[in-house]
């Protein structure tokens, strides 16, 4: 069985329509697709689903659930963006993810190039890339207090442009640890479920997944899970590299 829960759409920032989406999910059969188009930020609205496209958005994976339902399950995802305000209650899962930091009433792209990340670092933390990476797992371990959450959005995000440790060391403790303790935080909170989320390797930012081996083990000791998840913006990467970690999602 196939299945892929982190799928965005023309509702946000893909490039397909829901229903072209469907369409090659039945062709490949697969048994289950999650829409997850981003929630609305009121912040920024480059990205995510309008607002008044919201009631849209339900109607539309639910018709296509009742359409398809013969051939493929369709689920009523959410990818709710950590300062994103909008309710939760309609959607049958909730992936949870910090794409931005907060400084006073300013909200910063925390994946978006690495001369951001460097920004960032530079003007809030003296140039201390870790001080950033602290303040980034600082608010991913606070996501139980914050919002309603099934699933953790790509854990390690702040790591996207760290392919070959250009920018900091994954063995430091100054990452390990502030890593850890948001894990920590998460599952003691009632979250459990993260991504191994391959999305990165699929846009050639990367050439493993989210989260990190080393990460991942540490989840599975403390008793976390994962699903598999392929942040997919089009179709041709739905269930992308997905056979490479089969064996991760076993249990």
């Amino acid at each position: 069985m196939m299945r892929d829960l982190h799928i965005h759409s023309t509702f946000s920032d893909g490039k397909n329509t829901p229903e072209e989406i469907v369409r090659e999910a039945v062709r490949r059969g697969m048994d289950t697709i999650g829409f997850s188009d981003h929630s609305y930020t009121w912040f920024d609205e480059s990205y995510c689903m309008k607002k008044d496209r919201i009631p849209d958005y339900s109607r539309t994976i639910r018709a296509l659930s009742e359409e398809y339902g013969d051939r493929i399950r369709i689920l009523l995802g959410i990818e709710q963006d950590y300062y994103s305000e909008e309710p939760t209650d309609r959607y049958d899962y909730v992936i949870a993810s910090v794409h931005y930091l907060k400084f006073g009433e300013e909200f910063v792209e925390v994946d978006w190039n690495p001369e951001i990340q460097k920004g960032i670092a530079d003007r809030y933390f003296r140039g201390d890339i870790y001080g950033l990476i602290g303040k980034y797992f600082e608010t991913v371990g606070s996501i139980p207090q914050r919002m309603k959450a099934d699933i953790v959005g790509h854990f390690d995000l702040i790591s996207i442009f760290n392919e070959k440790e250009a920018l900091f060391s994954e063995d430091d403790s100054r990452y390990l640890k502030p890593a850890m303790r948001a894990i920590d935080r998460l599952i003691n909170g009632g979250v459990s479920l993260f991504e191994i989320n391959t999305g990165a390797i699929a846009r050639g930012y990367r050439t493993v997944p989210y989260p990190s081996e080393t990460l991942r083990d540490y989840i599975r000791e403390k008793g976390g899970r994962f699903v598999l998840s392929s942040d997919s913006h089009q179709i041709k990467t739905l269930c992308y590299a997905f056979r490479d970690y089969l064996d991760e999602i076993k249990e």
